[in-house]
């Protein structure tokens, strides 16, 4: 991990910036809540300890938990077994009894809520440990450069006697069996080099793809040859972004995907060795990577990983080669920076703002049953609870696409004050709140709300209810009302 600490002319703390590699599926494809996962929890752990209360996000001090070469790194770090049997998976397939499905890895928590906290807790222990401990001052140039990048046929040079190129994009099978954090289905399995003749026959009802394509991407077997397909648009990129920064020393590498630990590893290696052979200090010259910066191009790995084709391997789009490719281009990047040389920008990719199809249905209208209203109470709270336990209750729901509450909240847990005033003290920011929307009638347009609010350790004892922001859609006139509902009072001893 590395720490940016952030402070004002007077010494005041007023953020950090903090890059290390992980995946944040600590939540798995099971959850249907909208979440930061383990780096959110970080970062609304160390916001806390900052803006001390402050609603989360209303603070001065910003804590950033950004990515790095994340490709093969996982939070879950019970590892994978087999879910009916607790066995170890079969390695090289992640398969139990052949398929995919029943090989899922878990994290060390009881639940992956649980497993969540662990390790953002991990990650904001230790991204405060660097920032109390922060000496290097950075000073010196700041710096950027960028420059776009067609990747579909670079000739990508390794030493004087061999070198390779890289491929319009393509998938390949194993990118349908998804990883251990969250599993694909049917047969696709993990490390397949030679595909099948069903999904061959399937995918080229769909685009064949040319004997170039096949032969450039071996041993990938080619499930979808993206590359070859631009109805209605291109299905994947081929120009991308490469962009270096730097404050001082420190020099930040924006790759465009999710490299893999070794290919991050030896890109900034290279990076640094470039830069040292032009005049800068080893020692007090930091590279770091910012991974899933500008465009996204999925995966990449070393060519060594990319003949095994896992998950990542198979879903490098520009062939075995992309590693080095990227490699090369952002030493050329650093030569140019350090040298003060003009790049030329690169060819510019097509803007497809406007062309995108979106196949989520807008909301028509909102219903009730008869009887009710919207933000009506339909499950009430207990009169009492305790710190640790969880308060939940259920309202006439509006469809919360009519209105996303942006710099706002769909609920809050409101605490009586001494005067009997409301005051709001938890939102749908906090860790200890959900906010559950739930579709009762789809034809009748009706839907539900449950709130629920799992009572923190340190809550002050007292008098709360739990508040409901919505907004619902009239039929007819297609206009968006808001409204409210109130939970009945309950004590927290």
């Amino acid at each position: 991990m590395v720490v940016l600490k952030l402070v004002d002319a007077d010494g005041t703390d007023i953020g950090m910036i903090n890059w290390f590699a992980v995946h944040c599926t600590s939540m798995n494809n099971t959850n249907g809540l909208i979440s930061g996962d383990n780096k959110g929890y970080a970062s609304f752990l160390a916001e806390q300890h900052f803006n001390k209360g402050v609603a989360p996000g209303k603070g001065k001090f910003v804590a950033a938990f950004a990515q790095s070469n994340l490709g093969d790194v996982s939070p879950n770090t019970d590892g994978a077994k087999c879910i009916d049997t607790g066995k170890p998976c079969e390695r090289n397939s992640s398969t139990c009894d052949g398929k995919v499905e029943k090989c899922i890895a878990s994290g060390s928590g009881v639940d992956m809520f649980d497993s969540t906290k662990i390790i953002g807790t991990s990650q904001y222990k230790k991204a405060m440990e660097l920032y109390t401990s922060a000496t290097i001052k950075l000073s010196g140039p700041v710096q950027f450069i960028h420059q776009f990048l067609d990747m579909t046929n670079m000739t990508v040079k390794y030493n004087d006697t061999y070198k390779g190129k890289t491929c319009k994009p393509a998938m390949g099978f194993s990118f349908a069996a998804g990883t251990t954090d969250g599993p694909g289905a049917f047969d696709f399995t993990q490390g397949d080099t030679e595909g099948n003749a069903f999904w061959n026959a399937i995918r080229d009802l769909i685009k064949e793809p040319s004997d170039e394509l096949v032969e450039c991407h071996k041993p990938k077997p080619i499930l979808l040859p993206t590359g070859e397909i631009d109805f209605p648009y291109a299905w994947q990129p081929t120009i991308v972004d490469t962009q270096l920064t730097r404050l001082g020393q420190l020099f930040i590498i924006a790759v465009p995907g999710e490299f893999t630990t070794m290919c991050g590893r030896r890109l900034r290696d290279n990076v640094l060795q470039v830069l040292v052979a032009n005049g800068l200090k080893a020692d007090s010259t930091k590279v770091l990577i910012a991974g899933l910066s500008n465009t996204y191009s999925d995966y990449i790995t070393t060519l060594e990983e990319y003949q095994v084709q896992r998950y990542e391997g198979a879903s490098t789009i520009f062939g075995p080669h992309t590693c080095q490719a990227y490699i090369n281009q952002f030493k050329a990047l650093a030569e140019a920076m350090i040298k003060n040389t003009k790049l030329p920008a690169g060819p510019k990719p097509k803007l497809l703002l406007d062309d995108q199809l979106s196949f989520v249905t807008p909301v028509i209208y909102d219903g009730k049953p008869i009887g009710k209203e919207f933000g009506d109470v339909l499950t009430d709270v207990v009169a009492d609870y305790k710190r640790n336990t969880t308060v939940s209750a259920t309202f006439q729901a509006g469809n919360p696409r009519n209105n996303l509450k942006t710099g706002a909240t769909f609920l809050s847990v409101d605490y009586q004050d001494n005067s009997g005033k409301w005051i709001p003290r938890y939102t749908d920011a906090d860790w200890s709140t959900k906010f559950i929307w739930k579709r009762t009638s789809t034809i009748l347009g009706q839907s539900e709300v449950t709130i629920e609010w799992t009572i923190p350790s340190d809550a002050p004892i007292g008098t709360y209810r739990l508040k409901y922001y919505g907004d619902h859609k009239q039929a007819v006139t297609e206009t968006v009302h808001s409204f409210e509902g109130v939970s009945s009072s309950f004590k927290v001893h």
